[in-house]
């Protein structure tokens, strides 16, 4: 947070960049704000900080390096993956007495092991380039968010991603085997084990992932491997509303089992900006609500999956669950529809400014959380507008608030804390989180002190002082 640290005298800065640019090289450090400012604003552009340098390792022992020189001259540290987060966690406060660790060079992949299903990636591999190396090995890496092209491992780790697929595979927490990382004491631990059982101790791995930096950097992972699909069907559902998803979700999964591989949401807000911003994707379906839905196999089948699927959306045409389908004949098909999908944040972005939320609700609540909420909504800001979207299958949605006038969103922003508390008071009420995959980072530090129980912010406060008693690692955001 602002004002914890103070500023290094001329002299110890100039030593400090010595002893940095000795570690990682000349060209792998900079010190110039014009240089810096690229990684100093968080993709959203909500957040802008400044640095005292920003340096770029170029392995697991050189991150050591520069964590063990940051704790020589008390520098606190803000390690910044591909720089795709949501809520700040990787933007640097405004002192300028921070250092950017900046990992994409950490970008190797160092193993893959077709028997174990495992696959070593560094912590600035992008998630396209490990999903691509499992695929060339005719392994799955199911992990897939719209970002990953530019998202790295280490950030998805700190954040505890979970993206389309979680429904069968999990977030990344269920992904992960082992972890290297650097500790707030300089340390480097190797943990990359292979093992799917090893049950010596505390878990240390599960206290990096979903940290956001805050007790160490992540350098390298083990990370899980799945055979290929060799099937996969992908449809676009029409529905009148969310209580009639809901009972499609439990009918698909009673007769796919764990082979419904996504079941993701959209409200009729969701796709008119996808069809205003985007009109050659948005598949021609008008219902008021509508499902993207995902069937995949690994093993052949008597019966194609694609015939399984025609069949059982054409029963539910019959019996009124579903009002309307398109079902992708080809890959080229279901990637379109895939695509559609994954520009709604996008369409989104193009309409403007909006208040963004990423919660989570027992997925049997998630039609009373919509029903309750727009009343509330109401009361509290007249006019404002809803846009739902997300991961049915799993109980995340993303609930964004807008204006259909630009001007009346600057004013929905100044109502900003209000209005958060209007929905998180809600989705606490229905046993929900008010982070589902976002992580917590600087936007939602403060209300994590509000909604989280007293004995876990406790026993959060301690093991960072346990680990980190300087404080030094990516100070301000979570706690």
């Amino acid at each position: 947070m602002p004002g914890l640290f103070a500023p290094l005298s001329s002299a110890d800065r100039v030593r400090f960049l010595a002893r940095l640019a000795a570690v990682v090289g000349e060209r792998a450090l900079l010190t110039e704000a014009a240089e810096m400012a690229a990684f100093l604003t968080d993709w959203r552009g909500r957040y802008h900080g400044q640095a005292l340098a920003a340096v770029a390792p170029g392995t697991a022992e050189e991150v050591a390096e520069v964590v063990k020189t940051c704790l020589a001259f008390g520098v606190p540290m803000t390690p910044q993956g591909g720089n795709t987060g949501l809520c700040g966690g990787a933007t640097p406060d405004t002192d300028g007495t921070a250092l950017l660790i900046r990992l994409h060079r950490l970008k190797r992949i160092r193993a893959l092991e077709v028997q174990n299903n495992v696959i070593i990636a560094e912590a600035g591999a992008t998630l396209a380039a490990v999903q691509t190396a499992a695929r060339a090995a005719g392994r799955l890496f199911p992990l897939s968010l719209a970002a990953e092209g530019s998202c790295q491992i280490g950030g998805n780790l700190s954040t505890n991603a979970g993206g389309v697929h979680v429904l069968r595979y999990g977030t990344m927490r269920d992904l992960t085997l082992g972890l290297e990382a650097v500790l707030p004491d300089a340390s480097l631990w190797h943990g990359l084990s292979p093992l799917r059982k090893n049950n010596t101790g505390y878990d240390l791995k599960q206290l990096l992932i979903g940290a956001e930096g805050t007790l160490g950097v992540i350098t390298a992972a083990a990370l899980k491997l799945f055979p290929l699909p060799r099937q996969r069907v992908v449809a676009w559902l029409g529905l009148a509303t969310p209580a009639g998803a809901l009972t499609l979700l439990g009918r698909t999964q009673a007769a796919f089992d764990a082979r419904l591989s996504a079941f993701e949401l959209l409200c009729p807000l969701a796709l008119a900006l996808l069809r205003r911003h985007f009109p050659g994707l948005a598949p021609q379906i008008n219902t008021p609500w509508q499902v993207l839905c995902e069937l995949t196999d690994s093993a052949p089948e008597d019966e194609p999956l694609t015939a399984r699927g025609e069949r059982f959306w054409a029963k539910e045409l019959e019996d009124g669950g579903i009002l309307d389908a398109v079902v992708a004949r080809s890959e080229r098909e279901a990637r379109a529809l895939w695509a559609a999908r994954e520009h709604l944040s996008e369409a989104q972005k193009r309409e403007g400014v909006s208040l963004k939320h990423d919660i989570a609700l027992p997925v049997s609540r998630i039609p009373e959380f919509l029903a309750r909420i727009e009343p509330e909504l109401q009361t509290a800001f007249p006019g404002v507008r809803h846009t739902a979207f997300g991961h049915l299958g799993d109980g995340n949605l993303h609930f964004n608030l807008s204006h259909a006038a630009p001007a009346e969103n600057a004013r929905l922003l100044a109502q900003g804390e209000r209005l958060n508390r209007v929905v998180y008071d809600v989705v606490h009420a229905l046993s929900g989180s008010i982070s589902a995959e976002h992580g917590i980072g600087q936007l939602k530090r403060d209300l994590l002190a509000h909604y989280q129980p007293p004995a876990a912010r406790t026993a959060m406060q301690a093991i960072k002082t346990a680990l980190d008693p300087r404080g030094l690692m990516n100070p301000g955001k979570v706690l």
